[in-house]
């Protein structure tokens, strides 16, 4: 097996490790790493929503940036680099946080939630591989939004530095941001053990590029798996390590934060695969991006904490199941709200993949 084989693997296998202790010292089950959920909660914390359960400054956000930004430093790979579509790109952002959101979690997430046994993950990755195929149409048709340009240090840095002050700030001042005491956003492990996990996985995950989106995006278009053995990776870690645990709990109803209306889980993730292909990665991906020097990423990450303030603003993201009174199994899933917004970010991606794509004078 090539070398670039066995570092995605090693990558993986780390992360599905991390992940697993991240739970194991407090974060939510089947949530050790969550991107739209932790960013969601960070949106919380400086006050862009009012949801009081989902409100934390999240360590493993900060420590995934500065990790991917040191190891990009220490390789000689960061390149301040702007200009592809930034407008296009934050909305492209916020409407797959807002499908990660109804499906309540990032691409990352639904392979921790799959390792757990919560099969309605798999309806996730259904619609996530869907999503992917829609998008692969669109880049055979010519799909680009144009290339970068090398740009100024203050450019490449932008998120890395915001991510730094967020620190300082957390350390020096914490009483200045919100703070869950009931829900997922008061569940956490101790910070500073979650900050060097998350500095040594974002390390990690800009050397190897692992990527979410582009494991299954890679397989299909070009039939290159190196990507896919990373997605692997994650998947079998957490997977024995919840059996070892004696945590993994095989069915649909009442997952950990999760709920079981599988049409809406399914185009959640449509909207999350479809959206991450025009973007050219998972919102993973755009974090390590950003922590390198791409200037697109951290316009790209800022729509997604902005598309999860407006989900939680407006009533968009999905509820878990639950049980009534009674005992009774109360199936979760998204109000009508979410559901048009997820309608909405149809015909948003549909008119960008279109307005994006070479003309048929490419018929020929």
């Amino acid at each position: 097996m090539k070398k670039e084989n066995w570092l995605v693997i090693i990558a993986g296998v780390l992360v599905g490790v991390a992940a697993l202790v991240l739970t194991k010292l407090g974060n939510p089950a089947n949530m050790g790493f969550c991107i739209a959920c932790f960013e969601r909660d960070i949106a919380g914390a400086v006050g862009l929503h009012s949801a009081a359960k989902v409100q934390y400054v999240r360590p493993e956000i900060i420590g995934l940036v500065l990790g991917a930004f040191i190891m990009a430093l220490a390789g000689k790979e960061f390149r301040p680099q702007a200009g592809s579509s930034p407008a296009t790109r934050f909305v492209l952002g916020a409407f797959v946080m807002i499908g990660a959101l109804v499906f309540l979690g990032c691409p990352l997430r639904m392979v921790l939630r799959m390792g757990g046994g919560d099969l309605n993950a798999l309806v996730g990755l259904a619609g996530f591989v869907i999503g992917i195929v829609i998008g692969i149409l669109f880049l055979k048709r010519g799909f680009s939004l144009k290339r970068s340009y090398p740009a100024k240090l203050v450019e490449g840095t932008t998120l890395p530095v915001v991510m730094f002050v967020l620190l300082v700030l957390v350390l020096a001042v914490p009483a200045i941001f919100h703070a869950s005491e009931a829900g997922p956003g008061s569940m956490h492990a101790p910070a500073i053990v979650a900050l060097l996990i998350a500095l040594v996985v974002g390390a990690l995950a800009q050397k190897s590029r692992l990527c979410m989106v582009g494991g299954i995006r890679d397989s299909i278009l070009v039939k290159d798996n190196h990507l896919l053995h990373g997605f692997i990776a994650i998947f079998l870690t957490v997977l024995i390590g919840n059996l070892v645990q004696g945590s993994f709990k095989l069915g649909f109803d009442l997952q950990p934060i999760a709920h079981s209306s599988h049409l809406w889980n399914l185009l959640g993730m449509v909207l999350v695969g479809w959206g991450s292909v025009l973007l050219g990665g998972c919102p993973l991906r755009q974090l390590i991006l950003a922590g390198s020097g791409n200037g697109d990423s951290a316009v790209t990450v800022f729509g997604m904490i902005v598309g999860a303030a407006f989900a939680h603003n407006f009533a968009l993201a999905g509820n878990p199941d639950s049980t009534n009174d009674a005992g009774e199994l109360v199936v979760g899933g998204i109000a009508n709200a979410g559901k048009v917004a997820v309608v909405i970010g149809f015909v948003v991606l549909l008119a960008i993949s279109l307005l994006n794509s070479r003309k048929e004078a490419t018929k020929a």
